[in-house]
């Protein structure tokens, strides 16, 4: 199965329309991957719709949502939360 990380990239690659090639873990959503706040929420949402299950709804609350803004910085959020590798 794929790892976190490899999620992150795939999802940021996904919404972003950017290859996935330019998704690394130090890109910055806004200045590396040119996204938008429109691009940024419906991030936010997939990354909640990806990582959660029926025993486990991951929810980003604005004010967290406002903190990730690199990949790495997703990848660490998402770790905390409990978020691991299949």
């Amino acid at each position: 199965m794929a790892t976190v990380l490899e999620r992150v990239r795939a999802l940021v690659a996904d919404k972003l329309a950017v290859e996935l090639e330019e998704v690394e873990l130090g890109s910055s959503f806004t200045e590396d991957l040119n996204a938008d706040s429109l691009d940024l929420v419906e991030l936010i949402m997939a990354f909640e719709e990806e990582f959660s299950d029926d025993d486990n709804q991951l929810e980003i609350s604005d004010e967290q949502a406002e903190q990730i803004t690199t990949v790495r910085e997703a990848l660490e959020f998402l770790k905390e939360q409990g978020v691991e590798d299949e």
